[in-house]
Order: C-alpha cells, then structure tokens, then sequence
C-alpha cells in the first residue's frame, strides 16, 4: 500500500493564473478586507475562490457560499475548463517575499493510512488537535463536491534530503506547467511535471525514506511516524469522515479504488533550510484585559514559559508553568479554554506578530506571542505524546500559506 502516490491532476485553462490560485481558506479570517479584495479581483473570471469557502464567511454567508461553491464545481466542469495530467506528481517551487524558495512535491495520500484520533498509531498522523466544530461545514461541501482542491502542507522528517532535492536538481529537465505571481502578496509559484522514470526514482525513495524512519524511531514510545500533517489538518480529516462516512454506508461497494479513498497534499521536508515553523498566536476579543491577566497567574511559574501579551500600546512577558504542559502553547491553550467558559471573550488565532500587535490595540483585546517549536523536537513529540494542542504551530506566516491551484475528480 503506497501512503502517498501519484494522481490525476487537474490544472486549469485559464488566461490568469494569478486571478486562479488564492489562498488557504482559514487565513485572514480577522481580516475580511483582505477577502473582499479577493473578491473583487475574481468576480466574473474563472476561480479557485469561487470553489472553496473562505472562513470569512462561515458566520453570515454560510448556506450561500456551499450552494455557489458547488454550483461552480459542475459550470467549470461542463465548460471543460481543466487539463487532465495521469498518474503524476507536481513538483513546486514556492518563491517566498524573503527571495527564499520553498519546495514540494503534489500528490494523493491513502486515507487508510490516517487517523486523526490523540492515540493514532497511523503512518500519517495530525501534528495538532482538531477542532470538531469547524468539521461540518467542509463535510456539508465536501459530501456533493465534483472536484476537490487542496491547501495542505504535509511534513516529511527528511533530514538526509533525500526526498525532494533529486527532483530540483533535474527540474530544468522536467516539463513547466505554470510558472506566476501569485495575488495579494503571496509571492511567487512554478509547477513542473514529475512522471514516467522520474516519478518511478522518487517513489523508490519513498520506499527508503519509509525503511530508514521506522528504524530511526523505533526505540522510541509510540508506533513510528512516516508524515505529519503540517497544515490543513482540518481539509483533511473532512476527506476522512466524508469517506468512512460513504464506506460504511454502501458496504457492498469497493473502495479500494475510489477517488475518495484518497486527498490531495503537497509533501514538504521539514528539514529544507528555507521551511519554518512558526507560532500561531493568541489574540482574546471583547474581554477584560486586566482581569484575564489577572487570571492567569495562576498558571504561570517562576522558571516557566515566556510569553508576551500585547493589550493597546503596552507590553510585558508572563511565565506559563511547565508542570501544567509540554509547550508554552499547549499551557496557554489551556488556560483560555477555561477562563472562556467563565468570562467574556473570543479568541482568535494569528499569523504575524505585526498583525497581532497591531489588532491588541483594539480596545478589548489583548494578544499572546509564543516562540515557535524546534524543528527537531516535532516528530519525536507527535510520535510519543499524539498532536499538539490546536493552533500550535504554523508553515511560514500568513501569505506564505498554500494556494488552492491544482485540483482532482472526486465524483
């Protein structure tokens, strides 16, 4: 059973690929300006946004945007508007705003070989807790989806570099499916076409990769993790539910080979120089500043975890104890779930530490920054302890996020 494997790709007819690709439907969601330029720009032109739903809008345009997402998905479908690409992979090179390139490798994972429950033993694991309420909504999409698109970023522990670096030493050899800036800032993207011979060496070194990370952990606590999902958790665990959902309820049927079996990601190496983790961080609205810093105190420690909070115009650093949990973050989480079910407030997650200064000087708000996780530390902590509290951590900062740009025939 391969665990990631090639696939039939869609890729659009497009004459912008800029006005094509957006971004990852759970950024910005404290900024619906952002989204409204998003808008603006794709009104009238053949979209990615017109085929997802942003969480922008899950509080007031919830049963409009699924019935427009679906609809979308058949138009584009009847107007023939995709190139098909069998049994491939994509190889990506994601210029950053820093210079920087980030690469990654598109393909299918086998839902069989993942499970998202804290004590998963699976080959392909979440890296942190799923939040249950944000399920339905993408089930709702998913359940009567033609096509489905992807955000996902999943890690490879890949410290010999032997995954994806081959594949960029021979790209100038490899067929150039797009190449183009992305809108709003995001950079720049290029897409070239792995199959055949090559497509048959990168799968042998899959192999490999599998042999060596069993053996490196196996003296570890927990059954060895070959992936871990880095970002878009949530996409993915909804193609799981949607699937168990469908197998459960037509057991007559094979699905050994159905499309739903399997959901589209890009696989990264954590390992690549230019890959960062960072923190997701914390910002409480329409709440009492002084009393939850107040609150909180019973939850810090001399030696603890620094923390900054971030109210108006002001700054100071708390300490989280570590007796009450393994990360700065998890200790944090913690507290505002329970200081929430008492107090007034909602909580937010961000991405950048200018933007959050920049929202905690709202009044009513108070913002938490975090150091991000090591590197080193992720894979053996998932392995041993199961997914980190939710929002722990993120791949780059927020325009740096996946863009929906390929897609797949699930129906």
């Amino acid at each position: 059973m391969k665990i990631f494997q090639r696939a039939d790709i869609l890729l659009p007819k497009v004459d912008s690929m800029g006005d094509w690709a957006v971004i990852a439907c759970d950024q910005f969601t404290s900024q619906p300006d952002y989204w409204e330029r998003v808008q603006a720009r794709t009104a009238g032109k053949p979209s990615a946004g017109h085929l997802i739903m942003a969480e922008v809008d899950l509080e007031t345009r919830t049963e409009e945007r699924i019935r427009s997402v679906q609809e979308a998905m058949i138009d584009y479908r009847k107007r023939k508007l995709f190139t098909k690409y069998s049994n491939c992979y994509i190889y990506v090179e994601r210029t950053l705003l820093n210079g920087m390139v980030r690469r990654g490798i598109v393909g299918v994972i086998d839902l069989e070989s993942y499970d998202y429950s804290t004590d998963s033993v699976s080959p392909i694991r979440a890296s942190e807790e799923t939040v249950l309420g944000r399920i339905p909504i993408r089930k709702k999409i998913r359940e009567k989806a033609s096509l489905e698109l992807s955000h996902v970023l999943m890690l490879a522990d890949d410290d010999q570099m032997s995954l994806i670096a081959p594949i960029t030493e021979i790209k100038d050899e490899l067929p150039l499916l797009y190449d183009f800036d992305l809108m709003e800032g995001g950079g720049h993207i290029a897409g070239y076409l792995v199959s055949g011979e090559e497509a048959d060496a990168f799968d042998e070194r899959l192999d490999e990769y599998a042999e060596r990370q069993t053996e490196e952990y196996e003296n570890l606590a927990g059954t060895p993790l070959l992936f871990a999902v880095g970002d878009g958790n949530h996409s993915i665990v909804t193609a799981k539910d949607v699937y168990e959902h469908e197998k459960a309820a037509h057991p007559e049927k094979d699905y050994s080979k159905s499309p739903l079996r399997y959901t589209m990601v890009e696989l990264e190496n954590l390992y690549d120089d230019v890959q960062e983790i960072d923190s997701i961080y914390r910002i409480i609205k329409h709440t009492d500043p002084e009393n939850l810093l107040s609150a909180i105190q019973s939850y810090c420690a001399e030696d603890g975890y620094p923390v900054t909070w971030c109210v108006g115009d002001k700054e100071g650093v708390i300490k989280l104890d570590p007796a009450r949990g393994p990360l700065a973050v998890s200790v944090l989480q913690d507290f505002l779930d329970y200081y929430l079910s008492e107090e007034a407030g909602e909580i937010d997650y961000i991405h950048g530490a200018d933007v959050l200064r920049e929202l905690s000087r709202q009044e009513g708000c108070i913002g938490f920054l975090m150091s991000p996780i090591r590197k080193e530390d992720l894979f053996p902590s998932l392995q041993a302890g199961g997914p980190l509290t939710r929002k722990a951590f993120s791949m780059g900062q927020a325009r740096e996020k996946r863009y929906y740009l390929e897609a797949r025939r699930i129906r």
